[in-house]
């Protein structure tokens, strides 16, 4: 029997409503670059869900080239960005933002999360100027890297610090559907529209076959970020392929009900674990969780699940990372479930 994966949200290709519409629309000529009609509807629909007609809407492949495209279209040659040391940007992107000539600031947090006192503790090392680098950018992850969200207090401070400290806030939302649909969100789309400057929606964890809708807020930031899009190679001729599928996901909420399904599956998992007594590296409400087990029973896991050993915690136990998707089914979470009640 092949052992059912755990390790990402994008395992599966992508929901049947895409593909049916890829068929569907398939001899239909269209303009090329994202000028095709289903891109036009696809941004026209994400613009009334946070209510802001005023964005720009750029469709483009994946997480990592959003933020490669992102910040070294913003920040300038002497410019740093701030971000956990867990942030995808720090840790998984073979120094993409670092290639392109700026360094990133990786500070320690204890789930995940930026807050204004960990950005200050940059700004107060960095005031030897001209000497040092400038930090102009901060990145942040929602949901992030191990499964934690913010909630609006905490992006409402995040925001206006970065206002009041001449830095643009820039959210990867890689998983940002889970982010919204978890139960404890109190965050909406459109919150994030405003406190923001720039942010994106991930698709290629959320259903898609590949894409991701990078949105400018800012109007600073808006100009000429087509020709970064073409410079880097992100650019696709047949840019339908994005619009089509983002449109699929943002007709009658798709992209968040499967966001949500992803949750749901991810919690009843979580409760499995604690209802045995183990405990978790984070507390989490999305699709990601961290349960710590020892090795032996990682091991038994293993047998037919599929899944990344996170952290190491001592010499007999470590954290696993689960990951749960828009596709996984009661049947499967119920055998796992019937794994662990085994523990």
């Amino acid at each position: 029997m092949k052992k059912y994966s755990f390790k990402n949200d994008y395992s599966e290709g992508c929901h049947p409503n895409i593909l049916e519409a890829l068929i569907k629309t398939n001899l239909v000529q269209q303009n090329g670059y994202g000028y095709d009609e289903y891109s036009d509807q696809a941004r026209e629909l994400i613009k009334q869900k946070m209510n802001h007609q005023n964005a720009d809407i750029h469709f483009i492949s994946g997480g990592t080239q959003a933020n490669l495209l992102v910040i070294s279209s913003i920040l300038r040659p002497h410019e740093s960005v701030v971000s956990a040391e867990t942030g995808h940007i720090f840790t998984n992107e073979t120094g993409a933002i670092e290639a392109t000539g700026h360094k990133v600031h990786g500070l320690v947090t204890e789930d995940g999360k930026l807050t204004p006192e960990h950005i200050q503790s940059v700004l107060d090392t960095h005031t030897n100027k001209p000497h040092q680098v400038k930090q102009k950018l901060v990145y942040v992850s929602n949901s992030t890297e191990v499964g934690t969200i913010y909630i609006k207090k905490e992006l409402q401070e995040l925001s206006a610090f970065c206002k009041a400290n001449d830095l643009y806030l820039f959210m990867d939302g890689a998983r940002l559907g889970q982010a919204l649909t978890s139960e404890i969100n109190d965050l909406t789309l459109e919150d994030i529209a405003s406190l923001t400057d720039v942010f994106y929606l991930g698709g290629t964890k959320n259903g898609a076959l590949l894409g991701e809708a990078i949105i400018i807020t800012n109007d600073k930031l808006k100009e000429e970020f087509g020709f970064h899009i073409k410079q880097k190679g992100a650019m696709l001729a047949k840019g339908r392929l994005l619009g089509i599928q983002f449109l699929e996901l943002m007709k009658n909420d798709l992209y968040f009900d499967l966001a949500k399904h992803s949750n749901v599956q991810a919690m009843k998992i979580k409760s499995a674990f604690q209802n045995k007594g183990f405990q978790f590296l984070s507390d989490t409400f999305t699709n990601q969780i961290f349960p710590i087990l020892n090795n032996s029973q990682i091991e038994k896991l293993s047998e037919n699940f599929d899944f990344y050993i996170w952290k190491k915690i001592d010499e007999e136990n470590s954290a696993i990372r689960l990951i749960t998707s828009w596709a996984t089914s009661d049947e499967v979470v119920e055998e796992f479930i019937g794994e662990v009640s085994l523990l």
